[in-house]
């Protein structure tokens, strides 16, 4: 068995692999888009032919696929020595990643009603490496499970207590993977140790999420039972008044399509009505589109109260930080957003902005400012990676 780690993400129609080595240096990557639909494919990143897929492709037809065209161009030459999966929910069962037993499936299976749309098809993930290398350890990372540190006054709904009590009815939070991620890396750019550091992480992708996170824990965040709440993002809405499912059941939508809506229509593609990309909108409103501009507008406005909401379970404040594709990539929502948080003295470098810090190790706020700010790309599977093997490590695996 050779050193490599092998970290599995199944989205709701896709899938995404990687496969690391012993020092995790990522060796290779492949993805498989628009599964169960008519119009699957799937491809090896830095390989110039697609991976034939058949149509409607299932997720385990899809893994079972990529694994072979792994070994097919020599990428996977032998058994991993650990698999790492990406598990959505685990709700208050699951406060760090465990190694996956048949236990451990039936737990999951009974997070599955609080992430309908995710953890069957993590699970499908889970059967088929499950079945493909059945001697290899096996690791589910929870996306919720470093919230589980929120204290009530965070996590709970001001609802009635049995629904919590019996149905589980809290604030979960999500893209925990990312977040913690950044508590390290963000102590490590400024010197600091993660149980010393406090820092407000902005998740900023198709889906986005906040955290305020307290001497490396987190205190608060934006997404709640399910990510459809907090920031607007690629599709989904973010906050809205409960009301509007009434509302709009007076108007003949049944509250089936109400959530479909507000998952898959709405955010920055509803705003804009053209498209869910940041940088397409981007295009679009420096060319005089309005709805475009507005858009990104709402974006920007909403993230800058929602930072200035995470202050309230923070002492102080080490660094805000920026992640995911947007966070990462776009001066212009940095700073957009920044210009409504004057008031708390966030200031940045336009140089260092337009650089997204890449010239001045994260940073990108100007001498003046009260805080710093920080630019750090994510690395989700990493961290699945490295606790996928640490995990088997810890089971006396070789």
């Amino acid at each position: 068995m050779e050193d490599t780690v092998l970290v599995v993400n199944c989205g709701s129609s896709s899938l995404k692999l990687a496969l690391f080595d012993g020092a995790y240096q990522k060796l290779a990557s492949a993805q498989a888009e628009r599964l169960n639909q008519n119009d699957a494919f799937a491809r090896i990143d830095g390989i110039q032919e697609t991976v034939p897929l058949s149509p409607a492709a299932s997720h385990h037809e899809a893994l079972e696929t990529l694994i072979r065209a792994f070994r097919d161009h020599k990428l996977l030459t032998s058994l991993p020595a650990a698999i790492g999966h990406r598990v959505v929910h685990g709700g208050e069962t699951f406060r760090e990643a465990v190694l996956i037993d048949n236990g451990i499936i039936s737990a999951i299976e009974d997070c599955a009603g609080l992430a309908p749309l995710h953890n069957p098809v993590n699970l499908s993930g889970i059967r088929a490496t499950l079945a493909l290398f059945p001697d290899v350890p096996q690791t589910a990372v929870f996306d919720t499970a470093f919230h589980q540190t929120l204290p009530k006054r965070a996590f709970l709904y001001a609802l009635p207590d049995s629904w919590y009590r019996d149905w589980g009815v809290r604030r979960y939070g999500f893209h925990g993977t990312s977040h913690g991620f950044m508590a390290v890396e963000a102590a490590r750019l400024l010197g600091k140790t993660p149980a010393t550091t406090s820092i407000i992480s902005a998740h900023l992708g198709n889906g986005c999420s906040i955290t305020a996170i307290r001497d490396g824990i987190s205190m608060d965040t934006s997404m709640g039972l399910t990510p459809l709440e907090g920031l607007v993002m690629g599709t989904r809405s973010g906050d809205v008044d409960p009301g509007l499912v009434d509302f709009l059941a007076s108007k003949g939508i049944a509250a089936r399509e109400v959530h479909r809506v507000l998952n898959q229509e709405s955010g920055l593609l509803g705003l804009s009505g053209q498209t869910n990309d940041m940088r397409s909108l981007c295009e679009l409103a420096d060319h005089g589109h309005e709805p475009s501009q507005t858009a990104i507008e709402v974006f920007c406005f909403r993230l800058a109260r929602y930072i200035g909401a995470m202050m309230a379970s923070l002492r102080d404040l080490d660094a805000l930080v920026f992640t995911g594709g947007i966070g990462e990539n776009s001066a212009r929502v940095r700073r957009d957003t920044l210009d409504h948080l004057r008031i708390m003295g966030f200031e940045l470098s336009e140089d260092l902005n337009r650089h997204h810090g890449e010239i001045s190790d994260g940073r990108i706020e100007s001498a003046g400012s009260r805080f710093p700010v920080l630019v750090i790309p994510t690395n989700e599977e990493l961290v699945i990676a490295r606790e996928a093997s640490r995990l088997a490590g810890a089971t006396g695996q070789d």
